[in-house]
């Protein structure tokens, strides 16, 4: 046995903490795939494409039912990579909803989300939509990167290109309800990287700070219509995309506990949701994947049962269980991919397992989840020993993942909320500057004030009982900024002792009213504090958060998740954590984001002239 080999298998366990396929697995490096394992399923789907691609049908509907850890992710990984791979439709990935209420203006976030992933021509997929648009209008043939090279150039010789783009896009779209759409797909095209994520945030449903609105030739949609327009905003956009390519969209382990406020479980809140959409869209198809019992005691029990799942379950299509062939197939491509990223050479496909034992535990008809795990817990040499914490593998795995994703969340209100409460829930009888946390809790209020502050921390401090108010703001729109603030100085209506906003930008200084309430926070008499928001600061505790999501999945304890963060002292030294307790500076942070600022010196409105584009230009 080479030395090599033993070192590698020592400390490399390629099943540790892979059991559950998640976001970053499904959009990015997925896990090795076996293609033949219900390939019955991803068939189903690749011939639904080509049905609805050469016009046979509109909209297919697809259910997958499968019990949990039978594979459903692992598939819908496999239809993503392979959609990359060919390019024949646009791939839309949604998985938990932080806020059944909200699901229309949570979708449309996921929405603009996916289509910023890479395509089947190595460009976002709202690149590749901007690109079909402006080919369409111009009856022309560039690729996505001809026009992302092209755009400074063409930027500087007109700054109102974009505009006249969208005016001409508009002339072969004169169905399109919000012209603002097109601006804002076109601005995809800007390999600024500013530029890119603004146009994103606003298609996302999020409010820019007015500068940029403004520069980008962008309305603003106030807070209180957002949910209302998001399900316009979506509809129009896969209306857009059905113009050029059908659009797979796929709701996954929507297995939230929680209700919304009419009693409807996530589950069923998806599903009519799945089917609201089913009736809007132009092409496409829908892939949703439930438990069996969820299907036929939630869903199949609605009031409207029968239209939603004549839409959404038209396919309602079964994952099998694996025999001992699949048990062997799946652990052999596992550990080939494994041996090929080492290059080393074991003694036979299967090492270090007995294919015997592989086959018995395959006649048992297994779960894929249970064979990984069984692999993780027996991938070692007899007598080794690894002295690990059980949470840490998939605490590393959550880390590694957010290295690139975390630029997601940072907008993400309810999910920064939920990371930082965690913290707090896991030093609960801990003293920290000087407070002594008791518990954690919601702050009550009235139904017009809910979702603005996120918790509440109460305590004592030196002897007196301590009652802070946390409120994680990221919203650019003055309004809301300014509805915030202001809930957040009512200390006596709320049953608090001092505020607390989390943040990582500048407020406008021409807000007045979001300003005044901001200097009533922090001023002596009461005693509120701007803490800074920082994706360094935020990512241990958001990694925390995912890892108690999933663990179920992960078959973690909730107390061995809180043992894992008193072990490592993850929240007790975590900045954030320490920084809303510690005594009030009364200062705005020096180094907050200034928004406000223009990337470049050009803007749309600095040339009034320039209203068409010659051939010489952009094309």
């Amino acid at each position: 046995m080479s030395n090599d080999l033993i070192n590698i298998i020592s400390k490399h366990n390629p099943f540790e903490a892979r059991l559950v396929v998640r976001d970053q697995n499904v959009w990015g490096q997925g896990f090795p795939d076996v293609p033949s394992l219900n390939s019955h399923v991803s068939d189903a789907v690749y011939n639904a494409i080509e049905k609805v691609n050469s016009g046979q049908r509109k909209v297919i509907g697809i259910t997958i039912t499968a019990e949990r850890g039978l594979g459903k992710s692992h598939l819908i990984s496999r239809i993503r990579h392979r959609l990359q791979f060919d390019g024949s439709a646009l791939f839309v990935y949604m998985s938990q909803c932080n806020n059944l209420n909200r699901i229309k203006a949570e979708f449309l976030t996921t929405l603009a989300t996916s289509l910023k992933q890479i395509g089947s021509q190595g460009v976002s997929q709202w690149q590749y939509l901007a690109t079909a648009l402006i080919n369409e209008a111009f009856n022309k043939n560039y690729t996505a990167q001809q026009l992302i090279n092209q755009f400074p150039g063409a930027l500087v010789k007109n700054p109102k290109v974009v505009e006249v783009l969208r005016d001409k896009v508009l002339g072969i779209k004169p169905d399109l309800e919000n012209p603002d759409i097109i601006t804002a797909i076109l601005w995809t095209l800007s390999p600024d990287p500013a530029y890119e994520i603004f146009a994103i945030r606003w298609l996302a449903g999020n409010s820019l700070p007015q500068v940029k609105a403004d520069a980008m030739g962008l309305a603003n949609v106030s807070a209180d219509d957002k949910e209302a327009e998001s399900f316009t905003t979506a509809r129009q956009i896969i209306n857009l995309i059905g113009d050029y390519k059908p659009i797979v969209v796929c709701f996954d382990e929507m297995e939230t506990d929680h209700c919304n406020e009419i009693g409807y479980t996530g589950r069923q809140v998806t599903a009519i949701f799945a089917k609201d959409l089913c009736d809007k869209i132009k092409r496409g198809v829908l892939l949703t994947s439930i438990f069996p019992d969820h299907w036929i005691n939630e869903v199949k029990r609605l009031g409207n049962a029968d239209s939603v799942v004549d839409r959404i379950g038209e396919q309602v299509i079964e994952l099998k269980y694996l025999n001992s062939d699949d048990v062997i197939d799946l652990v052999s491509r596992w550990l080939e991919e494994f041996y090929q990223e080492h290059t080393l050479t074991p003694p036979h496909a299967l090492y270090p397992f007995d294919e015997q034992k592989l086959r018995a535990l395959g006649k048992e008809r297994p779960i894929v989840r249970k064979i990984l795990k069984w692999c993780a817990d027996n991938f070692k040499f007899p007598g080794i020993v690894i002295d690990r914490h059980p949470v840490e593998p998939a605490y590393n795995q959550q880390i590694s993942a957010l290295e690139t994703t975390i630029l997601d969340y940072m907008e993400d209100k309810a999910t920064l909320a939920q990371a930082l409460r965690l913290g707090f829930n896991a030093v609960i009888g801990e003293t920290i500057e000087n407070v002594k946390i008791e518990k954690v809790v919601d702050v009550e209020v009235k139904a017009v004030d809910r979702g603005y502050l996120d918790f509440k921390i109460v305590g004592t401090e030196n002897g007196k009982n301590v009652k802070i108010a946390v409120a994680v703001l990221q919203e650019s729109g003055g309004l809301f900024v300014q509805a915030t603030l202001k809930r957040l100085i009512r200390y006596k209506d709320f049953d608090v002792t001092r505020g607390c906003l989390v943040r990582s930008k500048q407020i406008n200084k021409g807000a007045t009213k979001a300003q005044e309430h901001l200097k009533t926070l922090l001023s002596k008499e009461l005693g509120g504090e701007w803490v800074l928001l920082k994706p360094e600061d935020i990512k241990p505790l958001l990694a925390l958060h995912f890892v108690m999501k999933g663990r179920e999945d992960d078959e973690l304890s909730e107390e061995q998740i809180i043992d894992f963060i008193h072990q490592k002292q993850i929240a007790i030294d975590n900045y954030l954590v320490r920084e809303i307790l510690s005594d009030p500076s009364g200062q705005v942070p020096e180094d907050a984001i200034d928004e406000e600022i223009e990337s470049t010196n050009i803007t749309l409105t600095e040339v009034a002239d320039g209203g068409s584009v010659s051939s010489g230009a952009l094309f």
